[in-house]
């Protein structure tokens, strides 16, 4: 039998894999964001303007001045005793006029003033010096 011819293969490449070590790396921490809160708008704080009523006049030892008119706590029929700070000044003062009043006053709650009636504006602080 005739001799085999060994004919040689070429050798196989080897194929070199080469291995990478992945690192890790750290995931941000991603804020979730929280809607922002919507405004409210406040509603400005209602003042209460009191309004004042000074009376300068000696009425005399033992008598009163009241007033008479037509703001919230006033009536045309009876009068409110005006609060006596010395001889001769006599306040009132209020909280609740929203508006424009009238008054008058009295001595005793029964001796008309010679004037007019006066108008007061809520939130003001109005002197008079009313004739008898």
């Amino acid at each position: 039998m005739p001799a085999k011819k060994v004919t040689k293969k070429p050798a196989a490449k080897k194929t070199v894999v080469k291995k990478t070590v992945a690192t890790k790396v750290a995931a941000k921490k991603t804020e979730t964001k929280k809607p922002a809160a919507k405004k409210v708008a406040k509603k400005p704080a209602v003042k209460k303007s009191t309004t004042t009523i000074i009376v300068k006049y000696d009425v005399g030892l033992g008598n009163v001045v009241s007033l008479r008119g037509d703001a919230p706590g006033l009536s045309w029929e009876n009068g409110t005793v005006m609060k006596n700070i010395d001889a001769e000044t006599w306040q009132w003062t209020s909280s609740a006029a929203k508006k424009a009043f009238e008054i008058k006053f009295l001595i005793n709650d029964n001796r008309w003033s010679n004037d007019e009636n006066f108008v007061v504006k809520p939130g003001a602080t109005a002197g008079f010096s009313p004739s008898f």
